[in-house]
Formats: structure tokens, C-alpha cells, sequence
């Protein structure tokens, strides 16, 4: 298990032919942008390249893959992108988990599962990474790839909010804007466009939310039942865990989500709570302000009191559950 330079990974997927490249589960904007751009990148190079995931991939993001066929073809070369841990392959960790040839990412908690990796902990996105990676592939972006790219910077960063955001993302925005990616298309769909199931599901999340510590910490708690209530869809809870972090004073947000199989957390900080180092008391991990994880309990509400005591340990406050 080797820990690559930038160079080295085009080198080794310029050496490479039938590619499979894999997204995360519960499929975000940066996996699946990453991925789909990755691909299209290796096609123009003329190699046999497809794109796998676990879940299905929510319909807001259709532009990316809507004309996208998948090749037939066996795969003899594994990438996973933005996948920081194999158990987040969901099923696909089973048939794959163990094979990943190359995994590229940016979370600085990568568990270096993959026979080599690249890790740039300081790139806002692994879609900033994949762009930075087109010329030592000798690819040269178009409008398609610059659409997968531009979804899965501004996704992660929250349309250039958060504080992941560097210089460096806004000039690979700028580029990818003069490409011809459509930003005010992607921008009203990815963050001023709501379903009603989303409508339905937000409603009960805010109706959910319950606070601590003097207002420091907050929580949401989806249950399954809410969300097979509210008609949504997988892609409507896109940045329904950063809620709770909106609310003035509170500096850890956390979100629950009952799966049916366990529970899902998702947590959002502000300066100084770090969201990694709470999420790693769970097997899970990320970023300093956005980190998951997924967790057994016998209840979502004793899911919700785990990690809101892992979380006021951690600012120094006192909760009694």
C-alpha cells in the first residue's frame, strides 16, 4: 500500500486499460462528479472505462450521466474516488472491497485500504483533484467533464461557503466556467431548487431538532418512517446534515438518519469543534468541519445520545443523557 504523487497516479492509469472506477455510497455531488469526470477523461484517452455504484445515483444529478453508456467490458483495474474507507463501497465492499487498485481522494482520514493511493487532504474537493489531474493525463477538459467537475467542487464546498474553500478552488472554477460548464444551471439545481418531498423532509427535520450544552450542540433525527412519509428521494437529503450548524451559536451539528440497517451520521462544525475527530470515535471520519459515520445502536434516539456525548466531550461541556 503505497502513498502516490500526482504524477504517479496518471502515470499508472495512462499505463491501464478497462478501468472501473468507483463512487461512495449514498452518492454525493463530489463522488459522482469525480468519478463520471475521471471516466470520460480515461474514454478521450480511447481506454475502456465505466463508473459503479452501491446506490442508485439521485436524478438531480441526470446531466452528468443521463447519456452515458456503459461500456461491455471486464474490468482489470479498480479506482475508487472519494472513498475514504472501503466499508463506504456499501454493497459493493464485498465484490470490490478488497481489489481497489487505486483509491484518489481528499480526506485527510483515508484509511489507505487500496493497493496505492493519492491524498491531497488541502484540495476543497476530489473533484478539484481529478481536474488537476487532466493535464498529466494529457486530457483537456470539455463542456461534459467540466460540468462533472464544477458539480462536485461547488457541492462540497456549499457553493464556495464552506471553509474548504481555497484560491486554488475558485481559479479551477473560473476555468471551468470559461470550459463552458453551465454554473447557473448546476447552481439552481444543486442549491436553490427543492422537491416537495424535500420540502416534506426538512419540515421534519427542523420539527426534530433538539439542542444542548447551552445551545452548542444541535441535533436532527430522521427516522425511517419520516422519510418514507415525505415522498423524498435519496438525492433530497443533499445538505440536510448541515441544518442544525446554521442556527447562531451552534458550533457541533449533528444528523442521524435510520437506514434500516443502522444509523448514518453526519456532523458539521465550527471553529474550534472538529468534526473528524468526533466522527472517529464512531469508525468513521472526513473533514475538520464535515465529517459521517455509521454506527449501531437499538434506537435512534441512542444513537443520538452517542454521539451527543461524544461531541460535548470534545468541546469540554458536560451532558447527561
Amino acid at each position: 500500500m503505497s502513498r502516490l504523487t500526482l504524477t504517479k497516479t496518471a502515470e499508472i492509469l495512462l499505463s491501464k486499460d478497462n478501468i472501473l472506477v468507483l463512487c461512495h455510497r449514498y452518492p454525493d455531488g463530489d463522488t459522482i462528479g469525480s468519478a463520471f469526470a475521471l471516466c470520460r477523461a480515461l474514454r478521450k484517452l480511447g481506454k475502456k472505462a465505466n463508473v459503479m455504484c452501491g446506490d442508485i445515483f439521485p436524478s438531480v444529478y441526470s446531466y452528468i450521466y443521463s447519456d452515458f453508456e456503459q461500456l461491455d467490458m471486464k474490468e482489470s483495474f479498480i479506482v475508487a474516488v472519494d472513498v475514504a474507507d472501503k466499508s463506504l463501497l456499501g454493497i459493493l465492499e464485498k465484490p470490490y472491497g478488497g481489489k481497489v487498485d487505486l483509491c484518489i481522494d481528499h480526506h485527510g482520514s483515508n484509511g489507505f485500504y487500496a493497493k496505492d493511493t493519492y491524498v491531497d487532504a488541502s484540495s476543497a474537493s476530489t473533484g478539484e483533484i481529478i481536474w488537476s489531474l487532466l493535464p498529466k493525463l494529457g486530457v483537456e477538459a470539455d463542456k461534459d467533464i467540466a460540468n462533472a467537475i464544477y458539480t462536485a467542487i461547488s457541492t462540497d464546498t456549499g457553493c464556495f461557503k464552506y471553509s474548504n474553500t481555497t484560491a486554488k478552488t475558485f481559479r479551477t472554477a473560473a476555468k471551468l466556467v470559461d470550459i463552458g460548464a453551465d454554473v447557473a444551471k448546476i447552481n439552481t439545481l444543486m442549491f436553490d431548487t427543492m422537491s416537495m418531498g424535500r420540502l416534506k423532509l426538512e419540515r421534519a427535520a427542523l420539527d426534530s431538532m433538539r439542542f444542548y450544552c447551552g445551545g452548542k450542540i444541535a441535533s436532527i433525527a430522521l427516522t425511517a418512517q419520516m422519510f418514507e412519509e415525505s415522498g423524498a428521494s435519496e438525492g433530497d437529503l443533499e445538505g440536510l446534515s448541515s441544518l442544525a450548524r446554521k442556527v447562531e451559536g451552534v458550533i457541533v451539528g449533528v444528523f442521524v438518519r435510520d437506514t434500516g440497517a443502522g444509523y448514518k451520521i453526519s456532523v458539521r462544525t465550527h471553529q474550534p469543534a472538529n468534526a473528524c475527530e468526533i466522527c472517529k470515535q464512531f469508525g468513521g471520519g472526513g473533514h475538520n468541519a464535515a465529517a459521517g459515520g455509521f454506527i449501531k445502536a437499538h434506537s435512534i434516539d441512542e444513537a443520538v445520545d452517542m454521539v451527543i456525548n461524544a461531541a460535548a466531550k470534545h468541546i469540554g461541556e458536560e451532558y447527561v443523557g
